[in-house]
């Protein structure tokens, strides 16, 4: 029996919402593709789908199974594609998952050239600062910023980002330039809600030697973005990847607090499912990716 048309019509049956309809997207009778569908149940041990007269459900099983089961799809019609097209043009939906910091701050000329170099795809962003399974939400790519080791990921470094403190020159007339962490400790900080340890910040001295800044922030949110903000107000200082911050270090809205100290540095990433086949769309952005960044540097 054909598996790939057994995943066709699992699919398709979900899309559906009855494995009659599935059967008619593929010129099949009910029985036929309900006997497809049993097969790939068989192959697997595991029931797939609920079916009673009225509807047709997925178990837990089959919805942990389902995204894999497009992303194989996927992958064979790229494989057709690739092995029909001596061109290997670029089509189909690319979702990509970025930190909503980053996205906003070096993802848009990436988008946009993509997008003008490949008509025939269309590029799905989804932004979350949140860890996002790929295969549960059907993620072709994501933006990771921070050391990863998953043996399920390929990991592509694209470049790194430095941690850095920022504040406004109106509160740094108030309070006075920072000359050591600890006068940290006296002054309101702006902290990353979305961090491993939001209120503990790290530095270290000419001699290697670790400065910890650790205690409440007067305020802390899941968005750099907005903290700059904050900051650039004159609230506080606010710590976070230097190209949040760059535009308004650019136009002076903001200043480095503690620029001589050494700060934590965080690896950039582009990452995607192994798989023996990577499709093109994929490749070809995670490449046009790396030469942005590197353009940028």
């Amino acid at each position: 029996m054909d598996r790939f048309l057994s995943f066709s019509l699992f699919t398709a049956a979900v899309e559906e919402g009855s494995l009659a309809a599935a059967g008619r997207r593929f010129g099949l009778t009910p029985a036929v593709a309900g006997k497809h569908v049993s097969a790939l149940e068989s192959q697997l041990g595991v029931r797939l789908l609920q079916r009673t007269t009225r509807r047709l459900s997925l178990t837990d099983a089959g919805h942990a199974f389902l995204p894999r089961c497009r992303r194989i799809l996927a992958e064979f019609d790229e494989a057709k594609r690739e092995a029909g097209d001596g061109q290997q043009q670029v089509t189909g939906r690319l979702r990509v998952a970025a930190p909503t910091e980053f996205a906003v701050a070096r993802l848009g000329e990436v988008i946009a050239r993509f997008a003008m170099a490949h008509p025939a795809a269309q590029v799905d962003v989804c932004l979350d600062d949140r860890y996002i399974d790929l295969l549960s939400q059907e993620i072709d790519v994501a933006i990771r910023i921070g050391r990863l080791a998953d043996p399920n990921l390929v990991i592509r470094k694209l470049g790194s980002c430095r941690l850095v403190f920022c504040a406004s020159p109106a509160f740094i007339a108030t309070h006075g330039m920072p000359q050591h962490p600890s006068a940290l400790n006296s002054l309101p900080r702006l902290a990353f809600s979305q961090s491993v340890s939001p209120h503990d910040w790290s530095l270290w001295d000419a001699q290697g030697t670790l400065h910890a800044v650790s205690g409440p922030s007067a305020v802390c949110a899941n968005n750099v973005q907005l903290l700059a903000e904050v900051a650039a107000a004159g609230a506080g200082v606010a710590y976070g990847p230097d190209f949040v911050f760059a535009s308004k270090l650019a136009s002076g809205a903001l200043v480095r607090v503690l620029e001589d100290w050494q700060t934590p540095s965080l690896e950039i990433q582009a990452v995607y499912p192994a798989a023996r086949f990577i499709p093109q769309k994929v490749r070809c952005f995670v490449d046009l990716l790396a030469e942005v960044m590197r353009e940028e540097r």
